[in-house]
């Protein structure tokens, strides 16, 4: 019970503390310098923050704007197009050009990308988690295999080979997380409910169906 405490309180200050790390110029540089670890590391980190910071929230007020935004729904979708638009060859290249766009990667990823669907997710049924599983997965290995064939550069800040690492890192992150769905599926009988947060008793949540 201590340490639950004691974990309770400094959460938000070591979140506080890792956000403010990674804006850092020497993280940036060090996370920045390769197309995997910009992608896979440093990306996937602000999205999580964002994730961690609205289950900080009171419940009270992770419903209040979840209402606010319209819905689980919207939530998801929000966070899909976000989350889409920093994974383009042109939006990382216009991240380490331009210090606007840095600065909005900074600020969209946490609140636009792993706020809503945090927000979302204990309202999402079954399906609606399965889709945004599978969405983020099929996004994994299209794009992988994309920077994979390419025959030249899609960013023009990053070489072919590392475009080609990068590419090959998706396709494999996303062929491990389809087994490990695949694996739940016949071992749990529920993958879906895997993932940003367990799924409430029926009774204290609406579920928001997602076809």
């Amino acid at each position: 019970m201590a340490l639950t405490g004691f974990l309770s309180r400094h959460t938000p200050f070591g979140l506080g503390a890792l956000y403010l790390f990674l804006a850092t110029p020497a993280a940036r540089t060090m996370l920045e310098t390769t197309m995997t670890a910009h992608m896979l590391v440093q990306i996937p980190l602000l999205a999580a923050i964002g994730i961690i910071a609205c289950r900080l929230l009171p419940e009270h007020l992770q419903d209040a704007l979840l209402t606010a935004a319209g819905g689980a729904i919207p939530c998801v979708l929000l966070a899909i197009f976000a989350s889409s638009y920093w994974m383009l060859p042109r939006a990382l290249d216009a991240a380490l050009a331009n210090p606007l766009a840095e600065a909005a990667k900074f600020l969209s990823l946490p609140a636009l990308v792993g706020l809503p669907l945090a927000l979302a997710w204990k309202r999402l049924s079954a399906i609606g988690r399965g889709f945004v599983w599978t969405n983020f997965i099929s996004m994994l290995a299209v794009l992988g295999w994309l920077y994979i064939a390419a025959p030249v550069r899609v960013c023009n800040n990053y070489l072919v080979d590392q475009q080609a690492g990068a590419g090959w890192l998706m396709v494999k992150l996303a062929l491990l997380l389809f087994a490990w769905w695949l694996g739940a599926l016949f071992f749990d009988g529920n993958p879906a409910s895997s993932g940003l947060g367990s799924p409430e008793p029926d009774g204290n949540r609406t579920h928001t169906n997602l076809a």
